[in-house]
């Protein structure tokens, strides 16, 4: 028999049998595609030594006027702004002490130190700074109690904090330490900290009336959300709201007008409502984004102009040129817009034409009239469904979203994307942590990504990848809560394990190797009917990029009598046979019988890449049974 090309269909195809998918790929884990053929994916590196406190699910990347390359970072406790690889927390505080209001206590060997604040607010796992603190005699000094802490239990009166000195080791009061920090004590207490993972709960008033017995929960989880971060810039300034419960404030944090930021980075966001010429601000918004091109801050969900409970389908905007005034007058531009369709909106995502608004059940467009008007809001699809607030991404002028048991595409119309991995993701995804989904680009290899929660991890630890240019998939396992794309930046970055990264970078895992491999479908050799003696493949496994010395994969070929039957390990003829291959291999030789052949590339050493090309089989016709 001569030589066997074995050339497979690029993207990897889930929805039907292994042996139905003859000639393409099943299975495969940091891989993706170029020009049809597979290669291990670019690793990734620390961009920053610093960790992130809370789980990040926000980023945004931009440049003030003064070349500040800046990215705001939005985690369930806190907000930072990076810049130079310094993460500089602006955290909007909620209220500051008077001096002296706040005063300490510490026990013998312990590091538990108890402050007593009558008027604190603090819940567990908030922050507060304290400054203008004196010792307390002993190792509890100014040092340590001047110091941004994590509030660890809480009373009416009270609160406790873990005692640690300015590197961050945890400090252990001594018999001297019995005073009380003096009468200068402040106490900045930061906004409320909120759910990093969702909650749930199956307790009273979480089903619906009359459906169970009485003092029955739900036999469904109610599923608390998540606090999530949104963020614009409004020129060189951030603008910023939180979400907890689905609403909550506006914040702004100015960027200065000095030619070093080092000073303003050290202070806080604010109150958009707190600001000079603030009016109308309304109290609570789901998500704030900048209409950049007409200059409009816009709120998608909303407290009403003059007051009310916040309604989730009320898109208000500001005056133009004028983020704090929603008064709408005939001398203004600021107004309102009612979503017809829907529960709530979801999310609103910004592209060239028009602003894309979500609810859980329709999509909409906003556009900038220039009218009386100003804005116009009309309906493009009325039955749709939409994972999460970050599920929806764009490139090359098209926006993509995940569902909740499929993907869609909006090119000027909403379609279904037809997915190969469909049922692999949807019948493997947590579905009470869906709000973790989050959608990121890689423009470079015309890649979009989504990263979720598989069933039973509490986590986002997959993704699903769609090259929309050579229109295939693939997916593997990675822990990503938050991705940008290197818009602005070198590389790509995202946020994993509380680190930020830079992705596409180097070969590897932060320093560790990187498992990757791919698995074809079962082929047939020959036609399948009988028996052929595999007796050597000749690789083509391109090994350029590598770090190693010596770059190696492995080759595994699983020889099959049947679809669906077992390949073996203790037959000479039939066993599963794995072998190194490196630059310097020319071929391997074996001895495998079968009907059909399954075959895999893998590596996990340090160092390595690789691209596959063209193997080729060599076997002979061994009859049959």
């Amino acid at each position: 028999m001569a030589l066997q090309k074995l050339q497979f269909k690029p993207g990897v195809n889930r929805n039907i049998t292994n042996y139905s998918n003859e000639g393409g790929w099943f299975e495969c884990d940091k891989v993706r595609f170029l020009d049809g053929y597979p290669e291990k994916l670019k690793g990734w590196q620390k961009y920053t030594p610093q960790t992130i406190t809370g789980t990040c699910r926000a980023l945004f990347g931009w440049v003030s006027s003064f070349n500040d390359n800046f990215l705001a970072l939005g985690t369930n406790n806190k907000v930072f702004i990076e810049v130079g690889e310094n993460l500089n927390d602006v955290t909007p505080i909620r209220s500051t002490t008077s001096a002296g209001d706040v005063t300490f206590a510490a026990s013998n060997g312990s590091s538990s130190i108890v402050a007593t604040d009558s008027s604190h607010g603090a819940a567990t796992g908030d922050f507060v700074t304290f400054s203008g603190a004196a010792t307390l005699g002993g190792n509890i000094t100014a040092s340590v109690l001047n110091q941004n802490y994590q509030v660890t239990k809480i009373n009416d009166n009270t609160f406790s904090f873990t005692a640690k000195n300015t590197s961050g080791e945890e400090v252990f009061a001594t018999s001297s330490d019995s005073g009380n920090g003096g009468g200068s004590t402040v106490g900045s207490y930061e906004i409320n900290a909120g759910n990093g993972t969702v909650k749930l709960g199956y307790g009273w008033n979480t089903s619906t009336w009359g459906r169970l017995a009485w003092g029955s929960g739900s036999l469904q989880p109610f599923v608390s959300p998540l606090t999530v971060w949104f963020f614009d810039n409004f020129d060189n300034d951030l603008i910023m709201n939180v979400n907890t419960d689905g609403k909550g404030a506006i914040y702004y944090w100015e960027r200065g007008s000095t030619a070093d930021p080092e000073s303003v980075l050290e202070t806080r966001a604010v109150l958009l409502a707190s600001r000079s010429n603030a009016s109308d601000v309304p109290s609570e918004v789901g998500q704030i984004m900048v209409s950049q091109t007409d200059r409009h801050l816009l709120a998608f969900g909303a407290t009403p102009f003059g007051g009310g409970d916040f309604d989730p389908l009320l898109i208000r905007f500001a005056n133009q040129n004028e983020p704090e005034n929603f008064t709408p007058t005939s001398l203004t531009s600021a107004g309102f817009l009612r979503v017809s369709s829907g529960s709530r909106i979801v999310t609103a995502f910004r592209t060239r034409q028009e602003i894309l608004v979500f609810t859980d059940m329709s999509l909409h467009t906003l556009q900038f009239l220039g009218t009386t008007d100003v804005f116009g809001l009309n309906e493009l699809e009325s039955n749709i469904s939409i994972s999460s607030a970050r599920s929806v991404a764009g490139a090359s002028n098209v926006t993509y979203w995940m569902g909740t048991d499929k993907f869609y595409v909006y090119d000027g119309r909403v379609n279904t994307l037809p997915c190969p991995l469909r049922d692999h993701v949807f019948k493997n995804i947590n579905y009470n942590a869906l709000q973790y989904v989050y959608a990121g680009t890689v423009e470079s290899r015309n890649e979009i990504w989504w990263f979720y929660p598989s069933s039973s991890s509490e986590i986002n630890d997959s993704y699903i990848t769609y090259n929309y240019k050579d229109n295939i998939w693939f997916y593997g396992s990675l822990n990503r809560s938050a991705w940008l794309d290197a818009n602005l930046r070198q590389y790509p970055q995202a946020v994993g394990e509380n680190n930020l990264f830079d992705h596409e970078v180097t070969n590897d895992s932060d320093g560790s190797a990187m498992t990757s491999f791919i698995t074809s479908s079962d082929f047939d050799i020959a036609d399948g009917n009988k028996f052929t003696l595999v007796r050597r493949i000749i690789p083509d496994v391109d090994f350029t990029g590598s770090d190693a010395d010596d770059p190696t994969v492995k080759l595994t070929v699983k020889p099959r009598n049947f679809p669906g039957n077992a390949s073996r390990t203790n037959e000479a003829d039939q066993r599963v046979i794995e072998t190194d291959v490196n630059v310097y291999t020319e071929q391997v030789f074996m001895r495998a019988r079968a009907r059909q052949i399954g075959f895999k590339i893998s590596s996990d050493n340090l160092g390595t890449t690789w691209k596959l090309g063209t193997p080729r089989l060599d076997g002979k016709p061994d009859g049959s049974r």
